[in-house]
């Protein structure tokens, strides 16, 4: 595998790039990472099986659509690949810490406030289905904010869950109630980073970075909440983001209806305390 890698790697920089160093990095439940050099230039790359490789070329689309605004940092795209039994990802390699300054954290919030703000487009979705974690997120386009959150993002969570035979109450009531809190709420599309946990942010010695998307044309508040939903976030980055782009009045009444998206997904995944708390939030909707 390495030797393929190291090969269209050559091919890509348009010189022989031979791997002297190897590292496995810590974080990434999906895919193995390393860091690679040839003593001089390093690379980010991820590893997993063959079959991944439509799942890189997604992230590859949303990394390449969210650069678009010109105003957030993220990773430089080498090369997607594969040999016989592997896809890969290449990424250029930044040292990373987490975002735990106060500085860096203001900065951060003014760039997504500036990126929410970037863009022309009327409609909610994206040009192609991906995926949040490892959960198909389906995207197709609706001009009602209302009607794609509640069908694309919780009726689709719920109808998983169903396929594991676990309810939360009737999904059609669920996702009426969600459509009902949403409906005289009309945001203008922004482009989501769409998976905003404090574990795909770093700081870096250029500044903030953001990785791994999930993106989509939403409503801007559904990135904001996500932030608050797992926590690591300063309250710098809430000033910043606000000094810029102030919340709505009714952002507190959405922010556990776009939360109830991300704890269904972790029940998908996971299962365990996440099942109570989506039946909570969605016993307080009714």
């Amino acid at each position: 595998m390495w030797q393929s890698i190291a090969q269209q790697l050559s091919e890509v920089l348009v010189f022989d790039y031979k791997i002297s160093e190897k590292v496995r990095l810590n974080g990434g439940d999906i895919s193995q990472s390393y860091m690679i050099s040839d003593g001089e230039q390093r690379y980010f790359i991820k590893v997993n099986d063959r079959s991944f490789l439509p799942r890189f070329e997604l992230e590859l689309e949303g990394l390449t659509a969210l650069k678009q605004s010109d105003t957030l940092f993220l990773p430089e795209i080498v090369h997607v690949g594969h040999c016989k039994d592997h896809a890969f990802l290449i990424l250029n390699y930044i040292p990373c810490k987490p975002l735990e300054s106060a500085k860096a954290s203001y900065r951060f919030g003014l760039q997504l406030a500036k990126h929410h703000s970037w863009g022309d487009q009327r409609e909610f979705g994206f040009d192609a289905d991906n995926y949040v974690g490892t959960t198909l997120q389906p995207n197709s386009w609706h001009k009602n904010w209302a009607r794609f959150f509640s069908e694309q993002r919780i009726g689709w969570q719920l109808q998983l869950m169903q396929e594991k035979g676990v309810e939360f109450g009737q999904s059609d009531e669920i996702v009426a109630i969600v459509y009902e809190r949403l409906a005289a709420h009309h945001p203008t599309p922004s482009l989501l980073h769409g998976d905003l946990w404090s574990g795909n942010i770093s700081n870096t010695p250029i500044g903030p970075m953001l990785y791994d998307p999930a993106p989509y044309w939403g409503d801007s508040e559904c990135d904001i909440a996500m932030t608050e939903l797992f926590g690591g976030f300063m309250s710098d980055f809430y000033q910043g983001y606000e000094s810029l782009r102030p919340l709505d009045s009714g952002y507190q009444s959405r922010r556990d209806v776009y939360n109830l998206y991300h704890i269904l997904n972790h029940c998908n995944l996971f299962g365990g305390s996440y099942l109570d708390d989506a039946q909570n939030i969605v016993d307080s909707l009714r």
